[in-house]
C-alpha cells in the first residue's frame, strides 16, 4: 500500500493486478494480421469487435474456474473503463455514454454466447465470425478463415496456461 493509501484511507483499485492482462488481450486484438489477412475492417468497430473477440476468448478460459470468477469480473470492469474512456475520447457526450456502454456489454455477451457454442464445433466459428466481426456485411471467406483460424489458436494457447499464469498478464499465448 502507499503512503498516500495509508495516509487518506483509499483502497487500491483490485482490477490494477489485472492490467497487464487487459493490455495484453488489446495488443493481441490490434495486430496486423487481422486487418490484413484476415480482411477484419479497421475501423471503430472492427477494432471493438477484435477486442471483444480477444477478451471473449479469455473470459471463456477463465469461465469455468471457480477461483477466477472475480478477476473475471475485474477484467471486465478494465474493458468497460477502456470502452467508456475511448467514446469520451472520440467525442461521445455523457448523456449517450451510458446508451453506448450498454450496447457495448450486450455485444460482448453475445460474442461471450456465439464464442462458447462456436469454438468447441468447428462448423458454427465462421458463422458467428461473419455475424459478430463482420456484421453480417460481404467478408472474404479468406479472411473468415484466417480470423477463424487464429481465434482456434488463440482458445488452445489460453488452454494450455496454468491460470494464474494467464492472469498475470506475463504468460505467451
Amino acid at each position: 500500500m502507499g503512503l498516500i493509501q495509508r495516509i487518506f484511507g483509499g483502497k487500491a483499485d483490485p482490477s490494477a493486478a489485472l492490467l497487464p492482462l487487459y493490455e495484453q488481450v488489446v495488443a493481441r486484438a490490434r495486430a496486423p494480421h487481422w486487418y490484413e489477412e484476415g480482411a477484419v475492417p479497421d475501423t471503430i468497430d472492427g477494432r471493438f469487435d477484435m477486442i471483444a473477440a480477444v477478451l471473449s476468448l479469455v473470459l471463456l478460459r477463465l469461465e469455468p474456474e471457480e477461483k477466477a470468477r472475480r478477476e473475471s469480473v475485474w477484467l471486465t470492469e478494465l474493458f468497460v473503463a477502456d470502452m467508456d474512456g475511448q467514446l469520451r475520447q472520440i467525442g461521445i457526450g455523457d448523456v449517450s455514454v451510458g446508451k453506448h456502454m450498454g450496447k457495448m456489454m450486450s455485444a460482448l455477451g453475445g460474442r461471450l454466447g456465439a464464442y462458447r457454442l462456436a469454438l468447441p464445433n468447428g462448423g458454427t466459428l465462421g458463422a458467428a465470425i461473419r455475424r459478430n466481426i463482420f456484421r453480417e456485411e460481404p467478408a472474404p471467406d479468406a479472411g473468415v478463415a484466417h480470423v477463424a483460424r487464429e481465434m482456434r489458436l488463440h482458445a488452445d494457447a489460453l488452454a494450455g496456461l496454468f491460470t494464474d499464469a494467464l492472469l498475470s498478464g506475463r504468460a505467451h499465448w
